[in-house]
């Protein structure tokens, strides 16, 4: 059987193809979970800063600085917002990510279940094939020798 059949060429693609998409799905994995650590990060920090507002408010502070630390923890939960939409958008990649993957592991199944086929119809033809020869060959020898008898 040629290594070279439409087949196998489809199959090498396919596979070709499902190695990307796993890549793709890994990547996109991978930049999930930094959105969660920058997530983190944020949420740790704001948690951080408010306990030093309250410390301070505690203390007593002005006006002024009243006003900088709310200013500034709201800047910080807009970073914390604008990180959970960065986070909910990776997820949503990544369920995108695994469906291709999943199609593209399918038609590999496709292509392998049919080369397999293939192979196996090929290496029934070649043992037909073997065996025709062979009848053939004992056929030619019986009707070569001598008869008996002579």
């Amino acid at each position: 059987m040629p290594d070279s059949s439409p087949i196998k060429t489809l199959l090498d693609l396919a596979q070709n193809r499902l190695d990307d998409a796993t890549r793709r799905l890994g990547e996109l994995i991978a930049g999930e979970h930094e959105c969660q650590k920058k997530l983190q990060l944020l949420e740790d920090y704001r948690a951080e800063y408010q306990e030093r507002f309250l410390e301070a408010a505690r203390n007593g502070i002005g006006p002024d600085a009243w006003r900088n630390f709310s200013v500034f923890i709201g800047r910080i939960d807009d970073a914390i917002a604008v990180q959970r939409l960065a986070l909910d958008q990776s997820r949503q990649a990544i369920v995108g990510g695994q469906q291709a993957w999943v199609v593209q592991r399918n038609k590999v199944k496709a292509f392998d279940t049919l080369n397999q086929r293939q192979h196996t119809a090929q290496v029934r033809r070649e043992q037909r094939d073997e065996q025709r020869q062979s009848d053939e060959h004992a056929a030619k020898s019986f009707r070569d020798r001598p008869p008996e008898g002579d």
